[in-house]
């Protein structure tokens, strides 16, 4: 049976020129002449029996049906692609692993072990995106994610099946020249400094200030950063001092460009943990996968 499917060729034409809202910008894109943006537009135009766009006085605009079928297709056109160059880079029977890791973990723990795991299991390629938030393993193609987070967190996240990988010790660190030749500051010298804030954990430093019985007007003030990379350097930088995982800046640590201001934790049970939809087939490269990350957080502890 014929697929009522068009060519990709137009699709791959309407997409960019949905992006950029120009058959000029698309073209370039494409390295095609801006008549053959037009007129593979203009038989897709036919093939579906609808308007995707519409002439304005700076170029094009997209018409509702437009913009709705751009939202359905870009996702999917994506998705083939990727399929594609999943298609070109695997060598061997191993296989394909897509892991969704906040951004920190992923750059300052992860990859620098991937080596291992590479000359251990040649034949398995794994890809990474960064994520700071959850998500629906329905709607991505992840195979799993590495998070931090409480018990109770990791519990929420619906249709997972979780494994803890290693403890997240949060603990305040500071330039060395905030320590002003001190060994260490209490929480009330801390409290009077400036407060590096993390966007992924707004209300870390009342909760350190709670847990240490001292009161801090300012726990929710000062700069606030993304990622704990970027919160890490600001520290580094004599900016404040940040709440972050000590698994994140041992490099920081190891050199001097950071010290722990306080040895005072933030009181919560947090871990990192591998996280993978509950199904019955998980690939088998996962379960290697699995079991080396398991093997290396063994070797932390």
């Amino acid at each position: 049976m014929r697929r009522k499917i068009p060519s990709l060729q137009a699709l791959a034409c309407f997409e960019a020129a949905a992006r950029h809202e120009s058959y000029t910008r698309a073209a370039q894109e494409l390295a095609l002449t801006q008549g053959a943006v037009s007129r593979q537009i203009s038989s897709l135009e036919e093939f579906l029996g609808q308007s995707l766009f519409r002439r304005t006085r700076h170029g094009v605009a997209l018409t509702e049906r437009g913009r709705d079928y751009c939202q359905q297709i870009a996702p999917r056109l994506q998705a083939l692609e990727q399929d594609t160059l999943d298609a070109m880079s695997t060598h061997g029977s191993g296989g394909t692993l897509h892991l969704a890791a906040v951004p920190t973990f992923a750059t300052r723990w992860l990859i620098p072990r991937l080596p291992q795991f590479h000359a251990a299991h040649p034949d398995i390629t794994v890809h990474i995106d960064t994520r700071t938030r959850p998500f629906l393993f329905a709607d991505s193609g992840f195979d799993a994610a590495l998070f931090a987070g409480t018990p109770e967190q990791i519990a929420a996240w619906a249709g997972t099946l979780a494994t803890r990988l290693m403890p997240e010790v949060v603990l305040p660190v500071c330039s060395p020249a905030l320590l002003q030749g001190a060994i260490a500051l209490s929480p009330t010298d801390i409290a009077a400094l400036p407060l590096l804030q993390q966007s992924t954990r707004p209300n870390a430093w009342r909760q350190w200030f709670e847990a240490t019985g001292v009161q801090c007007e300012n726990a929710l003030a000062g700069a606030r950063f993304e990622q704990f990379s970027m919160t890490a350097a600001a520290a580094a930088c004599g900016l404040g001092v940040a709440l972050v995982p000590r698994l994140l800046v041992d490099g920081e640590l190891a050199r001097g460009e950071l010290v722990v201001a306080c040895e005072l934790p933030l009181p919560e049970d947090r871990a990192v943990y591998l996280l993978q939809p509950q199904r019955d087939d998980a690939r088998p490269a996962l379960g290697v996968f699995a079991q080396w990350l398991s093997d290396c957080s063994a070797k932390r502890d």
